[in-house]
């Protein structure tokens, strides 16, 4: 145990920094106290910043958290007094340095505790834009800074003037940050610099969850006579979501206008150059959910839109070179329900749109063009070119019985456009096809593959900003390493990682037997990794417990090639059991027909599925029929909770760690994704639900929750423990983890909590393998 966590067998993985602005295949390094370039074509290394020389206007020197390079090269855009607000956002306050002139100013006063959420260089790196205090503005012009005697930024243009806790500009709410965008940002400037769109979120009739914090310090021991309550604006199934508005400021316009300087603080000048988009058909606001906004020219941009259930959208295209009328978008594409493709599935939240360079758009008419990554006629996601923009029609550049996955990993100069696939789905590989000249008769055909197919491996790549260089991650299943390579140059082999002290280590320790295979479940093919004691005896004659682990979300994936080692692998080796993963009905990966049964009927048929697995492993000569378990986290938590609640007499151990309970606490926008709306599908919610507690009487159950969990709510737990109360269930092992979060990480909570379902373990069944008695 104290090797999993104390890092004897933690991987050493680095990430890359391209610098676009230093040219491509250029990337940073920290050392010696400096900002460093490494440039691969010269092979040179050269100093950016001195942190010496980045100080405050106190002449303290300051530390950062974030920083970025303006396009020139000439400004660096730095984030200190980092205060974590949710899982990608927060709170700092922002300096601008210059490089040249060794000089820091606050982008505005600097505020104890911080309230700047986001900050960020147009594309140009004259202009500025930033959140603060949830308003939106923007410092237009950096040129004439530090060359006057004034150490002070330019005043700013004011965007936004009804920003409070409500009313949110540029940055997402709760559950758009969580459940849509992933980012700490919702707004993005246009290719050359003149425009700025972002989102207005309108919570006012978002209703409140609070929850609170026992104690705030550090110290376990600490008494806190009253607690602090964190309230968080949190929709939940059927209740109202935030309206959310889509808006594009016209920054050129306004300083070739004739506004003086009291002008940019006045909310008159700035809304007659403030367009607020719609559309024909767009859904009404309490039913919208704006899944992507995308510039895709200097002054074209779309906008993804669908329905509360996900099961309807459009994708909308805004010409804003138009004289009038600018604000109105045309809808070019139709998605779910209203497209002739529909499975019967749902729309996936993603951001895959990449916008080609007019140069590259087949037959040279230099009109925008874009890719996107969208399910073909057979379900599997696939890349799809669209040009002319306001094309309907998808034109495949890929095609098979794979997906492509992530996002676009970047397009050279040539048009060759580079992706990671799913190839086989427990693998991920790096590809590339090419775009065609023309799209009247294009046809798919395979792609040129950058790494081995012939060999079950885990590659990610990280490519440069002109796709010349691209830093390779092998991540499994040997021991991770990564270098850089260059795509013309097949010699060319930068070392980052090579993780030799992890080689040396690990032939040092036994490792469990690691296996890949596929089960049958109603029909459809599973994917399964079994992890086995090492010198495990597997004639019969020894009898191993089985421990299953399962997450099991919509689209996610569990089964694959990637290295770990981690408490499952202290399990198998100290504990001697076997541990089990099955992905089944819902996971990624492998089409839609494997991810659709589950609408509208979270929790059933994936219960069944690793019910199925139970007995299939149950049925094996070397294991103990009398001690197979599950356990999960989060989904995995609900998972295990429906496995117990099913009472099918194959498990006789659970354990739940932030468990969803019900649908209904859960929040709006992931769970109508799957499940529709609760008026629409009442029953769906019920069923999808711990409903029915009396198959716990039969299983030992472990029960995990922290306390300040801001995603899946303490009262997911709470209002299992009352079932259990009313049911007379008595015979479970129940923490709270205080004021922990869904990570579970609070003043140590995330070893105690291993610990604890260890001794669990070990206190219901013992260690593993047991002679069988003749």
């Amino acid at each position: 145990m104290d090797h999993i966590f104390n890092g004897t067998f933690s991987v050493d993985r680095q990430g890359v920094r391209w610098i676009p602005e230093a040219g491509d295949g250029v990337f940073s390094i920290f050392e010696g106290g400096y900002i460093k370039l490494v440039d691969l074509k010269t092979n040179r290394t050269e100093n950016l910043v001195a942190r010496s020389d980045v100080k405050d206007e106190h002449g303290r020197q300051l530390g950062w958290s974030e920083w970025r390079v303006s396009a020139d090269m000439q400004y660096m855009l730095i984030k200190t007094n980092y205060r974590k607000q949710w899982r990608h956002s927060s709170l700092g306050n922002y300096y601008l340095h210059s490089i040249r002139d060794k000089t820091t100013v606050p982008l505005h006063t600097p505020s104890n505790p911080p309230v700047t959420s986001y900050a960020t260089f147009s594309p140009s790196g004259l202009s500025i834009a930033y959140v603060s205090s949830n308003d939106i503005y923007i410092i237009p012009s950096l040129s004439a800074l530090f060359t006057s005697s004034s150490s002070s930024l330019p005043a700013p243009i004011r965007l936004t003037f009804t920003g409070n806790e409500t009313l949110i500009h540029g940055v997402p709410d709760w559950v758009y940050e969580e459940e849509v965008y992933g980012a700490d940002h919702t707004l993005w400037w246009s290719p050359d610099s003149n425009s700025l769109a972002y989102l207005s979120f309108d919570e006012t009739d978002v209703d409140v969850f609070s929850f609170p914090i026992y104690n705030p310090t550090e110290d376990s021991y600490k008494v806190v006579p009253y607690t602090q309550d964190v309230k968080v604006k949190y929709p939940k199934p059927g209740y109202k979501n935030p309206l959310v508005n889509i808006r594009v400021f016209e920054l050129d316009k306004y300083l070739d206008g004739e506004f003086d300087e009291e002008d940019r603080t006045r909310p008159a000048a700035v809304s007659s150059l403030t367009l607020t988009l719609d559309w024909s058909d767009r859904q009404r606001p309490q039913d919208s959910i704006v899944q992507e906004v995308a510039w895709i020219a200097n002054q074209t941009l779309l906008v993804k839109e669908v329905n509360r259930a996900a099961d309807r959208g459009s994708v909308v295209l805004f010409d804003l070179s138009q004289s009038a009328r600018a604000n109105i978008g045309k809808v070019v594409r139709t998605l779910g329900k209203d497209s002739e493709e529909w499975d019967g599935g749902w729309i996936d939240s993603a951001q895959n749109i990449y916008p080609l360079s007019s140069n590259l758009g087949p037959g040279g008419s230099g009109a925008p063009a874009y890719l996107d990554i969208v399910p073909d006629a057979k379900g599997y996601n696939h890349i799809a070119l669209f040009s002319p923009a306001d094309s309907s029609k998808p034109v495949f550049l890929t095609t098979g019985e794979w997906e492509v996955t992530g996002n676009i990993l970047g397009v050279d100069k040539n048009g060759t456009i580079y992706f990671q696939a799913a190839r086989p789905s427990t693998d991920r590989h790096i590809s590339a096809v090419q775009l065609p000249s023309s799209v009247a008769s294009h046809k798919a055909g395979a792609p040129t593959d950058l790494t081995d197919l012939s060999v079950p491996a885990y590659y990610d790549a990280h490519f440069s900003p002109n796709a010349g260089f691209y830093l390779l991650s092998y991540q499994g299943p040997g021991i991770p390493w990564q270098k850089i390579l260059q795509v013309s140059n097949e010699s060319f082999n930068y070392v980052l990682t090579d993780n030799a002290q992890l080689n040396r280590t690990y032939e040092q320790y036994e490792s469990p037997i690691i296996s890949h295979s596929t089960i049958d479940s109603d029909g459809y093919e599973l994917n399964v990794l079994e992890m086995r004691p090492p010198k495990m005896d597997d004639s019969g004659r020894t009898k191993y417990p089985v421990l299953f682990r399962v997450y099991g979300g919509p689209g996610s994936q569990m089964v694959s090639n990637r290295f770990e080692r981690d408490w499952h692998h202290y399990v198998v080796c100290g504990l001697k059991y076997i541990v089990v993963v099955v992905d089944g009905r819902g996971t990624g990966f492998k089409g839609r027909k494997l991810r659709n049964p589950v609408r509208e009927n979270l929790g059933f048929w994936e219960t069944k599925d690793q019910i199925n697995a139970a007995r299939t492993w149950a049925a094996k000569a070397y294991v103990d029929p009398k001690r197979i378990g599950i356990w999960g986290w989060s989904y995995g938590g609900f998972m295990s909770s429906k496995v117990a609640e099913a009472n099918a007499g194959i498990h006789s151990l659970a354990m739940a760690v932030a468990p969803v309970t019900s649908w209904r606490l859960y929040d709006s926008i992931y769970t109508e994704r799957y499940m529709n709306l609760p008026d629409l599908n009442p029953e769906g919610y019920v069923n999808a639900s711990i409903s029915n507690v009396t198959g716990f009487h039969n299983v030992d159950f472990l029960l995990a929750h922290g306390s300040g969990d801001d995603n899946v709510h303490f009262a997911n737990s709470a209002h299992l423990l009352d079932m259990f109360t009313r049911a007379q269930v008595r015979d479970f092992r129940f923490r709270m983890f205080t004021d922990s979060d869904h990570g579970i990480n609070r003043r140590g909570a995330y070893r105690e909590l291993f610990e604890w379902m260890t001794a669990f373990l070990l206190e219901k069944w013992g260690k593993g393998g047991r002679r069988r008695s003749w």
